[in-house]
């Protein structure tokens, strides 16, 4: 009856109130653990104090090592002549920052106070959780920064395991990360160093991401006794950009086209081991043209600056069907679409497109080509490489497709441009 629900109902409120209390308590005691570590990470006009950008740190050692994310510090990696790296400690220390070692595929870096403090709080360093007791799924970790420069804080959150169809390993956090905690460390419940903040999702709410500490447990094991970064970092962020690009074309091309249920066209369609495809189609009772349509992306990029990001591969079609339009009209139309689509312009950080049209022939299907280069004008042996092909073969149906690769070397770019259009043929009736 209703008295025994009563009854039943209160250890369950009492349960909750002591769970609410025990992570209450434990995020206290981890922010009083990392506030002697937590760093804010400015980026200042050379000549003068005003901010550029802010983001977070944790110290990582005893000679004053910072870890934060790549991100974080780049423009002062690119524009040293412009811009200085400073930081500011939770009781209000302040000194200059040297850049020591970046990992830009995975946004990492590491600074060192140019003139570390004496005291010992302030050269704590933070470890790495061990690789031999991994997180559970759901297990409390916490995070640390400032966030949007109002003050520092901590952020109780819980580990999902990692982002699934992910390139670059990303852990999954249900936790609300805000601009200026970038590059602020992720503690479990005894201190210990599991990630680094380092994005979010404005599309969705409690979804951020945050880079396995293995990463930085790397990082810091090649660059703990680097010197400083005193020249151009271009050539060695082009090597990185170059190892990466590698490994994601190996994995790209071992992976089989996806089977299409297109009555006459084979199309390339990726897996999902990496990318999400989406479809759409325009209802049936549509007058002119029908088309089914299918966006594949990856959803990790590599950041350079705001203009540019790289790293990624997307692939794209559309199967057209004209039979409401006669061939003439739809000549006109699939011809626009094709038109239409743009391959890029000279920018700061990219040449013009340079492109070449051609037809091909792949197992009986022609396709007019269109494939277009453009290079990277400050780090050297990368492009970004787009082939668009639209099938020749019939009068009122076809098949239009879009590659494109951001960030390969050139003979990734042919390689790719090749895998591509070789997954298009016709389907030859039983």
């Amino acid at each position: 009856g209703p008295r025994g629900a009563t009854v039943a109902s209160a250890p369950a409120q009492d349960s909750d109130a002591e769970d609410r209390g025990n992570l209450s308590a434990s995020a206290r005691r981890i922010y009083d653990f990392g506030r002697p570590r937590l760093l804010q990470v400015r980026t200042l006009l050379r000549d003068q104090d005003s901010q550029a950008s802010v983001g977070s740190g944790s110290l990582v050692g005893p000679d004053g090592l910072i870890l934060t994310n790549s991100h974080v510090v780049r423009q002062v990696a690119l524009e040293p002549q412009r811009y200085r790296l400073n930081y500011q400690t939770v009781d209000g220390g302040k000194g200059a920052l040297q850049l020591i070692a970046f990992d830009v595929v995975h946004d990492l870096a590491l600074v060192r106070m140019a003139q570390p403090p004496a005291t010992r709080a302030a050269r704590g360093s933070g470890e790495v959780r061990p690789a031999a007791t991994p997180l559970a799924q759901g297990e409390r970790i916490f995070s640390l920064g400032n966030p949007l420069d109002v003050g520092f804080a901590v952020v109780e959150g819980t580990y999902n395991g990692l982002v699934e169809r992910s390139f670059l390993p990303q852990i999954l956090f249900s936790g609300s990360l805000n601009p200026g905690m970038s590059g602020g460390p992720v503690l479990d419940d005894r201190g210990h160093i599991v990630g680094v903040n380092v994005a979010t999702r404005r599309d969705g709410q409690q979804i951020s991401f945050l880079v396995p500490a293995a990463f930085a447990q790397a990082l810091i094991a090649r660059g703990a006794h680097a010197r400083p970064i005193t020249g151009s970092v271009e050539a060695e962020m082009a090597r990185q950009l170059l190892v990466h690009q590698q490994q994601l074309t190996d994995r790209f091309i071992a992976l089989p086209w996806r089977e299409t249920k297109h009555a006459h066209y084979s199309v390339p369609v990726p897996q999902e081991d990496f990318m999400r495809c989406w479809g759409s189609s325009n209802p049936p009772e549509s007058k002119g043209l029908a088309f089914e349509r299918s966006d594949c992306q990856m959803d990790t990029q590599i950041f350079i600056n705001e203009r540019l990001r790289t790293g990624d591969m997307a692939v794209r079609h559309e199967v057209y069907d004209g039979g409401k339009l006669g061939a003439l009209r739809f000549a006109q139309e699939a011809g626009q679409s094709f038109r239409n689509e743009s391959m890029g312009r000279r920018t700061r950080d990219l040449t013009a497109p340079q492109c070449q049209e051609d037809f091909v022939e792949n197992a009986g299907l022609p396709m007019r080509t269109v494939l277009c280069m453009r290079a990277y004008r400050r780090l050297p042996g990368l492009y970004d490489v787009t082939v668009l092909s639209q099938s020749v073969d019939a009068r009122t149906e076809g098949v239009q497709g879009r590659f494109d690769a951001r960030g390969v070397s050139f003979r990734n770019a042919m390689l790719l441009a090749s895998h591509y259009l070789q997954g298009f043929a016709w389907k030859r009736s039983p």
